[in-house]
């Protein structure tokens, strides 16, 4: 499970399994996860979050969108 991104309390990462699924990334806080698929940016699953807290999220894979899609592709294909 390789971590992708950093940012404040989250930390994103990949299951190594999810190769064949769309390009999605996980997010992890404490006991609180969620899947977050990166073309559109879109919540896949949510454990725990809050609705203000996956506004949040989404706005970062949002922004952080393109650099996720290039360690993806980095991951799964490089």
């Amino acid at each position: 499970m390789p971590t992708v991104l950093r940012s404040g309390p989250y930390r994103f990462y990949f299951y190594a399994g999810d190769r064949e699924e769309p390009m999605h990334v996980h997010v992890k806080r404490d006991e609180m996860e969620a899947k977050v698929w990166l073309d559109p940016v879109w919540l896949a699953r949510n454990k725990g979050f809050s609705r203000t807290e996956l506004n949040k999220i989404l706005r970062l894979v949002a922004e952080h969108r393109q650099f996720l899609m290039d360690q993806w592709n980095e991951y799964f294909n490089g």
